[in-house]
């Protein structure tokens, strides 16, 4: 398999869930600014939404969006236990989890990584993702993951984005259980390894 990802971006999740699933993959750098891979490719040759991530199995079949890579490779090793198994609640548990990642926090990061946004549209995006945190913070609270004891895709995915407050400046420091949630996956050696691939870590 190959994993196209730019270091940072929410692929960065993905990439921590193929090392907590132990599968072979090569990861490809794809520039979110260039659109090029190392070699000159065009990544709109790959991908014709130009964004990360995509996943290529061996065969050539692709597969695009965070959620939706995430429960594949989830699949493919039941005894990690990374996703319930379909047909049970707590899958969907999983699922209400990633659509609230990827809708409520994600999109709503967005306008913070345009420079062409208005500092009003900022400051109302900051304003509802600290709401949205805040939110995420209560429902951690006596819960180590999303699913309460057992890490799950959707909580490489909440980790990823919910970096992005620090990156942006915006003060997580009063949601406790949050900040207790990112460093105990922090220390996950699937982390550590993106990570480290992704020029975080050395």
């Amino acid at each position: 398999m190959k994993l196209y990802y730019s270091p940072g971006a929410c692929s960065q999740s993905v990439h921590i869930v193929l090392h907590e699933a132990g599968l072979p993959f090569e990861p490809v750098l794809a520039s979110t600014k260039t659109h090029q891979l190392a070699d000159g490719t065009d990544y709109y040759t790959i991908n014709p939404n130009g964004y990360v991530p995509l996943l290529e199995l061996d065969d050539g079949r692709k597969l695009t969006e965070v959620a939706a890579i995430m429960q594949y490779i989830a699949d493919q090793v039941p005894d990690r236990r990374l996703a319930p198994p379909n047909g049970e609640f707590e899958r969907y548990r999983l699922q209400q989890w990633l659509s609230f990642v990827s809708s409520e926090l994600h999109k709503t990061f967005s306008p913070l990584f345009n420079p062409a946004t208005p500092e009003a549209t900022k400051a109302t995006a900051q304003e509802r993702l600290l709401k949205r945190l805040g939110y995420v913070d209560r429902e951690l609270e006596g819960r180590l993951y999303l699913l309460a004891e057992r890490f799950s895709v959707a909580d490489a995915y909440l980790f990823v984005v919910s970096g992005w407050a620090v990156a942006k400046n915006i003060d997580i420091s009063g949601f406790a259980n949050l900040r207790a949630f990112r460093d105990r996956v922090a220390e996950r050696p699937s982390v550590k390894a993106a990570l480290t691939t992704e020029g975080f870590l050395k």
